[in-house]
This record gives structure tokens, sequence and C-alpha cells, in this order.
């Protein structure tokens, strides 16, 4: 490998970092666009969203250990060719049912795809602080995404229609495929342990089950909710017990024994819950209620994301020099408190009120996010970094999966705006309560680093 070959790998699993990203984000202003066009329900909207979230979250963790036992090259590549071809179905879809399957489709080539480019630049990069510095560049160009997404989406969204969202993915994939193909290093297995398929089973019914039932409950409930209750009940159970008895668990028992993995983990989870559960009230506020178009909605959530952006590096090398605990707990306080903020809007709120509580959340998630996922990578042996990144990942996608249809289901639809705000409010709080709850755990579990009192 020469000397600037890790720098070029970086690059290229940035450019994949970038493209899950994307998608989650980019969907969103093209809601209202795409229920109007499609004739789509509250609930329909919410399982194009989380069609893509539940399937890459349940895959996450298997993909992990596959890139493990694979190599992660071989992984990467098959994400990357999995998602353009889902696009271009998301492409064409003609109904809902389609365009959810397709999203499922994109969820399956995401899953593939992100631990591997965390587990590709961790081989790059050995040494601890390095890593963690990189691991901050990786958050920081891949969560330009985040702020693009909005923007881009609504630029797509006015020119050419919901469906331009999805189009857009295409060339990118060809590209970073090429240049993949080129600059990666083929690698090769560092496990030979056999994947745990009845794991891997139990878990994406358990996530599934539990996302339709919330959704089902928050709009009437009735038998297909007490069904997917049961389902998701009886999955977790089997679950955990399968992951207890096997001899190659996918979900190792023994790493939640120690404190600094599961409250990484823990943390990640709880992030995506509420960033990605307000983000959806978030985006129909901005239109539906204040009557933005899609553009518009998209420049006004640019201080939610464009700090992730500036911050997440500075954020990775505070995190190799300090360890991952102060940044944590600095990053969680910050974005409860532009959380809770958000209980003083109301329906015609002016932009000058919305923006300080965007910026401070965005803020809070720049120092947090980077933070999160070194300690999650640091917290196990070398050889395991495709399962560290796959378990931290997993965390943080079935928690936006569960938060999306939580939070949707408690506000209802924007179309009742007076209702609509009320349960924004509550959520907000809700969510900053629980930041600062996760923060003082973080202070409690998470080591400190030398020097660090």
């Amino acid at each position: 490998m020469t000397e600037r070959s890790p720098r070029l790998v970086l690059v290229v699993m940035c450019v994949g970092y970038f493209l899950v990203l994307l998608d989650v984000t980019i969907v969103n202003v093209a809601l209202p666009r795409l229920g109007a066009d499609l004739g789509t329900s509250v609930a329909g909207l919410q399982w194009v969203v989380d069609g893509y979230a539940v399937a890459f979250a349940s895959l996450l963790l298997t993909s992990g250990v596959v890139g493990d036992r694979l190599g992660h090259r071989r992984v990467v590549l098959a994400g990357l060719s999995v998602f353009g071809l889902a696009s271009v179905a998301c492409t064409v879809a003609p109904a809902t049912p389609w365009l959810v399957g397709s999203r499922v489709a994109q969820g399956v080539g995401a899953a593939l795809l992100l631990p591997g480019t965390l587990a590709v630049i961790a081989e790059s990069y050995p040494v601890r602080q390095a890593q963690a510095r990189v691991i901050g560049v990786w958050a920081g160009i891949g969560s330009l995404a985040l702020p693009a997404g909005p923007l881009l989406g609504g630029v797509l969204v006015e020119v050419g229609g919901w469906r331009a969202i999805f189009a857009v993915n295409i060339p990118i994939v060809l590209v970073a495929l090429v240049v993949a193909h080129r600059v990666v290093p083929a690698g090769g297995p560092r496990s030979g342990a056999p994947l745990d398929r009845a794991g891997t089973a139990l878990g994406a019914v358990t996530l599934a089950a539990t996302t339709l039932g919330v959704i089902e409950a928050g709009h009437g409930g009735g038998p297909l909710a007490l069904t997917a209750a049961v389902v998701a009940v009886a999955a977790l159970a089997g679950f955990v017990a399968t992951e207890l008895h096997s001899a190659h668990p996918m979900l190792p028992p023994r790493l939640w024994r120690r404190p600094a993995f599961a409250v990484a983990n823990g943390v990640a989870g709880i992030m995506n819950l509420g960033t990605l559960g307000m983000l959806f009230l978030l985006t129909a506020y901005l239109q539906t209620v204040q009557d933005r178009s899609a553009l518009e909605a998209g420049v006004a959530l640019l201080p939610l994301f464009l700090p992730l952006v500036v911050l997440a590096p500075l954020s990775g090398r505070l995190t190799g020099r300090l360890g991952p605990r102060a940044p944590m707990v600095a990053g969680l306080l910050t974005a409860a408190a532009g959380l809770a903020l958000i209980s003083g809007w109301a329906s015609t709120t002016t932009y000058a009120l919305v923006l300080p509580p965007l910026l401070l959340w965005g803020v809070g998630l720049g120092i947090l996010t980077p933070a999160v996922v070194a300690a999650a990578v640091a917290s196990v042996d070398e050889g395991s970094s495709g399962l560290a990144s796959g378990v931290n990942n997993t965390a943080r996608q079935a928690g936006g999966a569960v938060g999306i249809a939580v939070y949707g289901a408690v506000a209802g639809p924007a179309t009742r705006p007076a209702a609509f705000v009320g349960g924004m409010h509550a959520l907000g709080l809700a969510t900053a309560a629980l930041f600062v709850a996760t923060a003082a755990a973080t202070a409690l579990l998470i080591p400190p680093a030398r020097g660090e009192p």
C-alpha cells in the first residue's frame, strides 16, 4: 500500500457513507409532494422512510460480520451495486407498495455498504489516535449528505418532482463503484465464524413488527397492531434465547457486559430515535403547517445539519486527544437545549425564532456523533471492528426507525395544526429529557481518558 493509499481509501469510503445518509434526509422534504402524487396516507409516508430504515437496521450487524468473514471490500462493492439498482426501482415506482419495496431494497444495499466503510477505514488506520481523527473526517464528509439532503432534495423536487431525489443516486453509485474497484485493497477474511442465521431473521422480524405495531397503533390500532405487537414480543424472546445459546451469536452477549460498549450503542440508538423522529415532524411543520415549499424547507434545515460538517472533524480530533466521554456529554447536553426550545414554537413562529433551536441541536449532534462511533470501535478488540461498527449503526438505525414510527404516531397528521404542534412540543421536551439522562449515564459509565478526571 502506498503512502497515499489510506487517504484515497478514506475518500471512497466517505462517498459510500454520503450515499447512505443522503437517502435518510433527502426523502423527508419530498414527502408532501410524494404523498399528493401517489395518494399516500401519513402511515404510508412513514413506511416510505421506515422501509429503508428497518431493512437497513435489520441487516447492518450481519453485514459487519460478513465483512469480517469474507473481506470488507467485497461487501462494500456488493452494497453499492444493490443500492444503485434499488435507486433505479424507486425512480420508476408507479405506486406506494412498489416504492416501499424499493426503499427496502435500498436499505439492504445501505446495510451491506455502511459497516464496511468504517471497517475499511479502521484497517487502513490501525493506530487508535489516528483512527479517532479519521473517524471524525469520515463523519464530517459523510455528514455533508445531511445538509445536502434537504437542500438538494428541495431543488430536485421543485425542478424534476419527487422521483428526481432517487435518480440522483445513480451517477454517484457508478463513479463510486469504478473508483472503489481501483483503490480499496482486497484485504482478507478476519473471522471464520459461521453466520447466525436464526439471530439475523429474529432480529429483523422484531424490528419490523415493532415498527408496524407502533405505526398502526398511532393510526387507529385494530387487529393488525395487536398482531404486530404479539409477533414483536415473541420474536424478541426468541432472539434473546438464540443469542444466549448460540456458539456464534450475531450480537455476542459478552459485549454488553462491557459498560463502554453498552453505553456507546445505547447513546447511538437514543440519538437517532430523537433526531430522526423530530426531523420527520420538522419537515411536516415547515411545509404543511407553515406552508413552505420543498426548497424553502430544505434551506431552513441547513442550520441543523451544517454544524455536523464543520464540527465532526474537530470533534474527532478532540476525541483522539481526550477520549470520547467529554465530547459525548457536551454534545448530548447542547442538543437537549435546542430540542427543549422547540416547545416555544407555534404555527406562526417566524424563522428568526426557529433558527436558534435548530442551531443548538445541530451543534450538539456535530460534537456527539464522532465520539459515539469512536467509543464503540475502541470498546472492542481490533479484529472486531466490523462487528463494532455494525452494532453501532444497527443501534442508530433501529432507534431512527422506531423514532419515526413513535413520533409520527404521537403527533398525528400535520393537516391538524393545533394538535400536531402540541404533540411536537411534548416530544421535543421528552427528547431533551432523554438526552440529559443519557448524558448522565455517559458521564458515569464511559471510562475517562488519561489525564481526564
